[in-house]
């Protein structure tokens, strides 16, 4: 079976991934699986992603990172990610907008 995209899926098979990655990850953790835990905390950052309106955010505002502390000020979007700059850094980057404290 062809796995769907996370930009394919609805509300409810997106809530169902999380719930998936959340118990898979637990595992992992569990096991000591440091590497494994690490991908499914990405992928279910990702899916929660899809769950989020990037109309929420607004370009030249700056907002707090979850779960990390610091902030990131957003330049422009592309899809689910916002780009701008880490805690003031010069260099620009990506951050999946889950990752963003509205």
């Amino acid at each position: 079976m062809v796995e769907k995209r996370y930009s394919q899926m609805n509300e409810k098979e997106l809530r169902d991934e999380i719930a998936h990655l959340n118990e898979k990850a637990k595992k992992a953790e569990q096991m000591g699986m440091v590497n494994e835990f690490a991908v499914l905390e990405r992928k279910r950052v990702m899916a929660e992603a899809y769950l989020i309106d990037p109309d929420d955010f607004m370009t030249g505002q700056r907002y707090a990172i979850k779960q990390e502390g610091g902030t990131f000020f957003i330049k422009y979007f592309n899809g689910v990610f916002a780009w701008g700059y880490r805690n003031g850094s010069e260099e620009l980057e990506a951050l999946p907008i889950s990752l963003l404290e509205d």
